[in-house]
């Protein structure tokens, strides 16, 4: 295995990790969690996924031929009018991230040391993708983080559960 397909590899693993970690609050949530904010002008779960979305679809379609910021992205228009249900919010984060592992399968490495454009500033595909993957997480973690404030006692954690470190790693390393 190349370092190239390696890394395609490794960031395709923590893509699908943080995508997991998504899917694994919204199964817990309601169509009207989906829309609770803790202050007035906070976002709420359902805007913070239509951004995501919106910049999924902008990055990656024709990730590797066009700037990464398209002219038909209305970026601030992803912080309003968000979705009505959960159902409807999942098959667009479906759909932002088919694209993106759509663009991640496309890349070999034949075209693996093109350059990459977002907003006009040229990033290796490393680094475009590495970009991506920290926009996201920052963003899962806010969702998980209202996940977690909606259900209270009831939340159950798509991670490592607190005081469940010791069961996880006997788990782990057989012991």
């Amino acid at each position: 295995m190349t370092l190239q397909e390696n890394f395609l590899e490794s960031i395709q693993k923590e893509f699908l990790r943080y995508k997991g970690y998504g899917e694994k609050t919204f199964a817990q949530l309601t169509d009207q969690d989906i829309h609770w904010k803790y202050q007035e002008y906070d976002n709420c779960i359902s805007v913070i996924v239509k951004h995501i979305v919106g910049n999924m679809l902008s990055r990656f379609t024709n990730f590797l031929t066009e700037d990464g910021e398209k002219p038909w992205r209305q970026r601030e228009a992803e912080f309003d009018n968000t979705y009505a249900t959960k159902k409807e919010m999942i098959a667009a984060w479906d759909m932002g991230w088919k694209c993106l592992f759509d663009a991640i399968d496309a890349v070999n490495t034949n075209n693996f040391q093109q350059t990459v454009k977002i907003r006009n500033e040229a990033h290796s595909v490393t680094e475009a993708l590495n970009r991506q993957l920290a926009h996201y997480a920052s963003h899962v973690g806010h969702i998980v983080m209202l996940g977690k404030m909606i259900k209270g006692a009831d939340w159950a954690s798509p991670t490592i559960p607190r005081g469940g470190s010791e069961a996880f790693n006997k788990a782990m390393f057989g012991k």
